[in-house]
């Protein structure tokens, strides 16, 4: 009982972290301004498998499988399999284009029930591109890339805790090279860093169900900021903060469903609000709302839970000449929570042979506007498993996104002694 007491009450906890209180302000999420958070090198943080593509995303805390280690590394300590690795491939952004893809190879390896090891290699291709000058006359025709190696490692602390801990190389060649305006291009070239923490309790209940109840803790992508060229301003790559649920319930000895949940939160700092950036021009010269986004790593990364700027406040004639500086009460708050995505999924196991998927992921509209269901399958045979997963945008059928197909194969090597069957895969 105390266990399903336990999982309700973190689970609750989450979405009430992502509820939007107006505070007493009167501010709704219409009032919120469009300030969305870029980043260098976004491809670091595509969702690159079928299975966690098939149920919104929300692939934090689902049972181990070789995709963990771009999820959660420290999960691998749990697999039932000695070993695993996948290739995937998912045509990119079909909505615009037919030549942009991402593959990724990843793959584990249980060395004991305390040391695991993985790794993976991603490579985005961003097909072919004519670079042009201002005048529209075509310089040459390049096919940009990027890639990233990464190699994971995952140490046991306890029969139910786990640690993991990735380092990553990250290479970004979008322009070959290409002089612009007598400046000199060259690579994005990333270091970066993946901690990872999971509890996984495969005694757990709900009511009378058994099932595996897994929390986890990601934040990935702690690395250095990447500039295109000598002259240009660096920018923060995708640090991100997961933290996900998961119950695997098994209701018989055929039936067995996960329900899924994670909250996803960029650490990278919201961008300022100036009389240039976002259209107020009644703003004085210099004038900001919000905090600098030019800041070190560190400082960045704890500046991204309270530096949203929120809605200026207006005065009388609705223009923001007076009391520049000043938001409107309670906004920096409410936009600061719709920097939370939530994804959610669900997962059905007959038999471990066969596999169905479903799943929504929400972003605010002010923050992207990512709101997408997914559906995917699964078909396993011995040590062979295919998997496939399928995007359809609820933004709207103009979504680049839509329509979005992933593709895993996946091969798996020997059984890992002391860990539970019942994993849901």
């Amino acid at each position: 009982m105390k266990k399903t007491i336990l999982l309700v009450f973190v689970n609750f906890l989450a979405f009430i972290s992502f509820a939007q209180p107006t505070g007493g302000s009167g501010v709704t999420q219409n009032d919120l301004q469009l300030n969305t958070i870029t980043t260098a090198l976004p491809f670091m943080s595509i969702t690159p498998d079928s299975r966690a593509g098939g149920m919104g995303d929300a692939g934090t805390a689902l049972s181990p499988s070789s995709t963990s280690v771009y999820w959660n590394t420290s999960g691998i300590s749990f697999a039932k399999e000695k070993s695993e690795v996948s290739l995937s491939y998912t045509p990119w952004l079909r909505q615009l284009t037919n030549d942009i893809h991402l593959s990724y190879l990843s793959g584990y390896y249980k060395i004991n029930k305390t040391h695991s090891i993985g790794g993976s290699l991603r490579f985005f291709s961003l097909g072919e591109i004519t670079f042009t000058d201002a005048s529209g006359n075509i310089l040459r025709e390049d096919k940009p890339s990027e890639y990233e190696l990464t190699g994971a490692y995952a140490f046991r602390l306890a029969d139910k805790l786990s640690i993991g801990v990735n380092g990553k190389f990250a290479y970004s060649n979008l322009t070959g090279g290409l002089t612009v305006n007598g400046v000199n291009t060259k690579p994005g070239i990333v270091g970066a860093a993946d901690l990872s923490f999971t509890y996984y309790n495969d005694e757990a209940k709900i009511g009378k169900t058994k099932g595996v109840y897994t929390f986890a803790t990601t934040i990935n992508n702690v690395g250095n900021k990447v500039a295109y060229s000598e002259l240009a301003e660096r920018d923060f790559i995708p640090m991100n903060l997961k933290i996900g649920n998961s119950f695997n319930a098994e209701f018989d000895s055929y039936n067995k469903v996960t329900f899924s949940i994670d909250l996803q939160k960029l650490l990278v700092p919201t961008p300022p609000i100036t009389n240039a950036n976002l259209g107020y021009s009644s703003l004085p010269d210099g004038v900001t709302i919000g905090k600098s986004n030019d800041v070190g790593i560190i400082s960045g990364m704890l500046q991204s839970f309270y530096d949203a700027p929120g809605v200026p406040v207006q005065n009388a004639n609705g223009n923001y000449s007076d009391n520049t500086g000043q938001s409107v009460k309670g906004t920096r708050l409410k936009e600061e929570l719709t920097e939370i995505n939530i994804a959610g999924g669900l997962e059905w196991w007959y038999n471990d042979v066969f596999a169905l998927r479903t799943g929504v992921f929400y972003e605010n509209k002010n923050k992207g506007n990512r709101q997408f269901l997914n559906l995917g399958a699964s078909l396993k045979y011995n040590m062979f498993a295919i998997d496939f997963s399928y995007l359809a945008s609820l933004s709207g059928r103009q979504s680049p996104l839509a329509n979005t197909l992933r593709f895993t194969l996946r091969l798996t090597l020997g059984k890992s002694s002391g860990t539970s069957e019942n994993t849901g895969q």
